[in-house]
């Protein structure tokens, strides 16, 4: 874990959560890119849910999705979200707010390929989000699409997209004793902004 000195001298948000990442790859007994992502309705109600992220650099955070699930509906009506990384084991968290972009075609289609067969044949099987009649139910849409595809090439259906939050502010944490905690946090007018820093209060 880099010191208190290192990560509140730190200037640039994304090579400070990758190095975090990165430490987190080694100390996390269980899915270390794990991160919250909370959207909102058209109405502005708050939603949260657990997911994986899939990809970061200076673009941004990118995860992949059913775009007719709750959250894609959610993300069509309301193009913003905030993400919340916790590692336990570093004592770290990291939180994120910023725009929604599509992913490209070409981007969701290369990730896709490279998931485990019975999770691209799930992708298809399952109507996210929406009403199931049972667990019968989904098996036998399983099974359905995996006698379709039988010998076939898995394709990415049209729904299962990607995302990309355009970060305008990056805040970093750390635990401190007596709880007084480590804060900065990096923030910009817009996705292509400058970035300026500010240490926090705990």
């Amino acid at each position: 874990m880099m010191d208190h000195q290192d990560f509140t001298a730190a200037d640039d948000p994304f090579a400070l959560f990758q190095a975090w990442l990165a430490e987190a790859e080694k100390s996390e007994p269980c899915d270390p890119e794990a991160m919250a992502l909370a959207t909102a309705d058209s109405d502005g109600l708050p939603n949260v849910r657990m997911i994986l992220l899939k990809g970061a650099d200076e673009r941004g955070f990118v995860f992949y999705t059913n775009c007719r699930s709750a959250k894609g509906g959610e993300l069509a009506a309301n193009a913003k979200a905030a993400l919340l990384f916790y590692w336990k084991s570093l004592g770290q968290q990291i939180r994120v707010r910023g725009l929604i972009e599509p992913a490209t075609d070409a981007e969701a289609d290369a990730y896709f390929a490279t998931r485990h067969p019975q999770s691209r044949i799930g992708a298809w099987a399952s109507v996210q989000s929406r009403r199931l009649e049972s667990r019968a139910a989904l098996e036998e849409a399983v099974a359905r699409y995996a006698d379709q595809f039988d010998g076939r090439e898995i394709t990415r259906p049209d729904y299962w997209r990607g995302y990309r939050v355009r970060p305008v502010e990056i805040e970093f944490w750390q635990n401190g004793e007596y709880r007084l905690h480590d804060r900065i946090v990096f923030r910009r007018a817009a996705p292509d902004g400058a970035w300026t820093k500010t240490r926090l209060n705990p």
